[in-house]
């Protein structure tokens, strides 16, 4: 009995060594991986997951390249962007053929005016100060409403709501807007040209009326010396007739 009860206690010696040995081959639990850092941001497929921008997604992908432009600053800027996104209605409201009628360069301007070079979020907007420069250098203002967080953005022409944040996380704000911010400065007709310049009608009249008035003056000299001499020249005849038969005699 003694023997066992050695054997036992042995064993279970043992075991408590192979337990608290550092190079005990127990499994242990493996660490739990590091979370894998975020991927870029897609601008692109924000406003494609909002599902009402498509026009706006068709003119920064397929008429012009500003989305790559903006997906870059969006990467690597450290200011961040605030893009206000057009809906579809938005487009259709607009007066028909005025998309067609700009060039590429002024849909860039065009597209340039809903970015802000600086991320905003929605509170920041309230106080910010105006005029706020855009993508496309040309100013923005914007208003907060009373007794609320909203804001107005207005470019002159255009004032609308600013509403609906598709995203709102540093380094990207993209905010919803009714109506298409349309820039003065690229649709408002160019000033007139100014008039041709008047010529002066008082020396040239002058000049004209004494030319005037002189040719007639010439003309009727003219005529009075052909008259004299028509006058005198049957006088002279009759003179030298005279004077030759006064020789003769």
């Amino acid at each position: 009995m003694a023997a066992s009860h050695f054997f036992l206690l042995a064993l279970v010696s043992s075991v408590v060594l192979v337990v608290l040995s550092p190079t005990g081959t127990l499994a242990q639990t493996p660490a739990a991986p590091a979370p894998s850092p975020a991927g870029p941001l897609n601008f692109t497929g924000i406003l494609a997951k909002g599902g009402q921008y498509t026009t706006f997604i068709h003119l920064l992908t397929v008429e012009t390249q500003v989305a790559k432009q903006i997906d870059n600053q969006i990467n690597t800027s450290t200011e961040g962007l605030t893009v206000f996104a057009p809906t579809d209605n938005a487009f259709n409201n607009l007066k028909a053929g005025t998309l067609n009628s700009l060039t590429t360069e002024k849909q860039v301007q065009l597209l340039l005016y809903h970015v802000l070079p600086k991320f905003y979020s929605l509170q920041s907007l309230v106080t910010v100060s105006n005029p706020v420069r855009t993508q496309a250098n040309y100013g923005l203002n914007f208003t907060g409403l009373a007794n609320t967080n909203q804001v107005n953005v207005s470019t002159g022409l255009v004032e609308t709501l600013v509403n609906n944040a598709l995203y709102e996380k540093s380094p990207l704000a993209v905010y919803q807007v009714d109506k298409v911010l349309i820039p003065p400065e690229l649709f408002e007709a160019p000033a007139p040209s100014g008039s041709p310049p008047t010529t002066s009608t008082g020396s040239s009249g002058s000049s004209n009326s004494t030319t005037t008035a002189k040719s007639p003056t010439s003309a009727q000299n003219t005529d009075s010396g052909a008259s004299g001499l028509k006058l005198m020249s049957p006088l002279v005849v009759g003179v030298v007739a005279t004077c030759m038969g006064m020789l003769i005699f």
